[in-house]
């Protein structure tokens, strides 16, 4: 038979648990509406804020094609413009050691008629005038001088040439550039003919001559910079 003090406990057990579950229950649902009402919260603020419209979003794609655009534009037109107008340079001012390729140069009246210019100058001793030919790595080209050396006077016209032949299977075309050493007498290097600087189609197998035609401006004599040179260099590169 139960006593009335064991009944006594299991009620006051009971009655715990029956509050300790109803506070849990109670503690949950509070943690979970608090939860609700943060998420909503939150929504409410993210629908205040401004949206970009399509307009805008269009406005920016269409900017940022017309900059892609223009730049790759700009670096074509650059690819192609850069060797023209570094001839130009080059020939006007002889920088780099190139070669003077304009008419009347070095001539003090406002005439442009070179053979003006083209008056030997017979006390002055001759000038030893050689010849390199090479190609770039990848072209299969064969490109070399047909003459060692020229000796010309300052003023004195001369020709020289040059052979290439295309050894490969293909139909290849080539562009030339050359330059003088010493450099210091690149302003004083004129030429009337060359190939420099000029596309040279050669078919598969073709071999052909180029010339090339020149004189040492008279005024080099007149130069004390000019004194001791004896010998000058002219090199053509095909890429």
């Amino acid at each position: 038979m139960i006593s009335s003090k064991s009944w006594s406990l299991r009620l006051i057990y009971r009655y715990e648990s029956q509050c300790l579950s109803s506070i849990r229950s109670h503690t949950t649902n509070l943690v979970y509406q608090s939860s609700i009402r943060r998420f909503h919260k939150q929504n409410a603020a993210a629908s205040t804020l401004p949206r970009p419209s399509q307009a805008s979003y269009q406005a920016q794609n269409t900017s940022s094609l017309y900059y892609i655009l223009s730049t790759i534009l700009g670096t074509v037109a650059l690819s192609y413009g850069s060797v023209p107008m570094y001839k130009m340079i080059c020939q006007t001012t002889g920088w780099g050691g190139q070669p003077i390729k304009a008419p009347g140069h070095g001539s003090n009246t406002d005439s442009s008629d070179p053979s003006e210019r083209l008056r030997p100058v017979t006390t002055a001793p001759r000038i030893r005038i050689t010849f390199n030919g090479s190609v770039s790595d990848v072209l299969p080209w064969k490109f070399v001088p047909q003459q060692r050396e020229v000796r010309v006077l300052p003023g004195e016209t001369a020709l020289a040439f040059y052979t290439a032949t295309n050894q490969s299977k293909e139909d290849i075309i080539g562009v030339a550039t050359y330059s003088v050493t010493p450099a210091q007498v690149a302003p004083y290097f004129s030429k009337i003919q060359c190939f420099c600087f000029e596309e040279q189609r050669l078919n598969a197998g073709e071999t052909v001559d180029m010339p090339v035609f020149f004189y040492i401006d008279p005024d080099f004599v007149n130069d004390p910079s000019m004194k001791n040179i004896e010998q000058v260099t002219l090199s053509y590169t095909f890429f």
